[in-house]
């Protein structure tokens, strides 16, 4: 029989305060009319202004086909517009709308509002420590040792 552990494992603690932070976040984006999805592709299309899509899946870290479906639904809605590059008519570029800039404007608000809550009881120096030591977790985490 193995023992109990003397201290909870750290990737435990981890796993369940970014579920809870991403639920936090998910509730907050959905308020505001959007989800982490429509955020991350509104977010890269508004460093780029204008991205194709292979670009955008790259940039959002997600597989071609699941960039399309969220697309597909956020072209409907009005939000961005895709057409064919004149350059290379296998090509699709995507553009935000006006409609997907009052929507972002609003999900940023609500981002803003997550990370300051997120913030709340820690000084700047305890979120730098905070950061530095996540980034070092996952560093640890991705190295194959």
């Amino acid at each position: 029989m193995v023992p109990p552990p003397v201290t909870t494992p750290i990737g435990l603690v981890l796993t369940k305060a970014a579920k809870t932070a991403s639920r936090a976040f998910d509730q907050s984006l959905a308020a505001a009319g959007g989800s982490q999805p429509i955020w991350q592709i509104l977010m890269s299309l508004k460093t780029a202004r204008r991205a194709n899509q292979r670009e955008l899946a790259e940039d959002v870290g997600i597989q071609g086909a699941t960039l399309t479906h969220h697309l597909n639904g956020m072209e409907t809605a009005g939000l961005v517009t895709r057409r064919r590059d004149p350059d290379n008519r296998r090509v699709h570029l995507v553009e935000i709308t006006d409609e997907g800039e009052q929507l972002f404007h609003r999900l940023a608000t609500a981002a803003i509002a997550h990370d300051k809550r997120l913030r709340t009881g820690f000084s700047e120096a305890e979120i730098g420590t905070l950061a530095a030591l996540l980034t070092r977790l996952s560093d640890n985490a991705a190295t194959d040792r």
